[in-house]
């Protein structure tokens, strides 16, 4: 069983699609997704998705660094969300400074403010970088992240950047951009990266890989990530599907395998 350690499945795109998604899963052989908070203000739709398909979803709480126009999410807050049933990490949180270039303290603060969250309750952290990799691992190690742990999201650095996170404790999340033909030194992380440190996402409706590239992502092709990173690493795509999955249940220590 392989499992999309990063999706959004309440997103319209496939909100409209769910049974359909559901049986491309199985046939897939995926059996299980988180589905990652964005916002506060959309979160109930996040915890609709979970009722309906306990069997299948996991979630996150969290406010996602790019968004400026929604509430601002305090530890407090945090914390009392995720305590509910089959919420199992604290994000999609980071820092942005590809939409938001003039890196505004704010971003930042609303960063420290979720890994204090996750301190606080014991759960990991799903990290979003891009074009702020610097930052992120700087305010990790300030606020000491590596008490809860976490998962760079969507990993697309460096090997010298995959390093610092992992010496942090994190893990890297590989996405379909692994698949595409120019993510030649992704590709090289990937080849590289730590086996038991390992997870496969999709961040679905976005990033669909090769060969669904510019079609709306669905996690059932997280498939298709796990068989890029096994070619690459030049091992059976079932060692990909055992670690990645072991790897998913040893971060988030409240996901089950039942």
């Amino acid at each position: 069983m392989l499992i999309d350690s990063h999706c959004h499945v309440d997103f319209p795109e496939l909100a409209g699609r769910e049974d359909d998604v559901l049986a491309a899963m199985a046939a897939n052989g995926v059996g299980r997704a988180i589905c990652v908070g964005v916002s506060l203000e959309d979160f109930p739709r996040v915890l609709a998705t979970l009722e309906r398909h306990p069997e299948t979803y996991w979630a996150s709480v969290g406010v996602h660094p790019a968004h400026t126009d929604c509430e601002e999410a305090s530890i407090e807050r945090l914390v009392e969300l995720a305590a509910l049933p089959r919420v199992v990490a604290i994000g999609e949180t980071g820092l942005d400074y590809h939409w938001h270039k003039d890196a505004p303290e704010w971003q930042r603060e609303r960063f420290r403010i979720h890994i204090r969250a996750a301190k606080m309750c014991g759960k990991p952290l799903i990290v979003h970088s891009r074009a702020a990799a610097t930052d992120t691992l700087r305010i990790l190690r300030e606020e000491g992240a590596e008490a809860c742990g976490g998962v760079m999201h969507c990993f697309s650095e460096t090997r010298a950047v995959a390093e610092q996170a992992l010496a942090l404790g994190f893990y890297l999340s590989f996405s379909g951009v692994v698949t595409f033909k120019n993510a030649r030194e992704l590709k090289e992380v990937a080849a590289w990266a730590p086996l038991d440190r390992l997870l496969v996402e999709t961040d679905s409706p976005y990033l669909a890989p090769a060969p669904h590239r510019g079609q709306t992502n669905q996690p059932a092709w997280v498939k298709h990530v796990a068989e890029e990173i096994a070619l690459l690493r030049g091992v059976p795509f079932a060692a990909i599907e055992r670690a990645s999955t072991d790897n998913f249940f040893r971060l988030f220590r409240e996901a089950h395998r039942d």
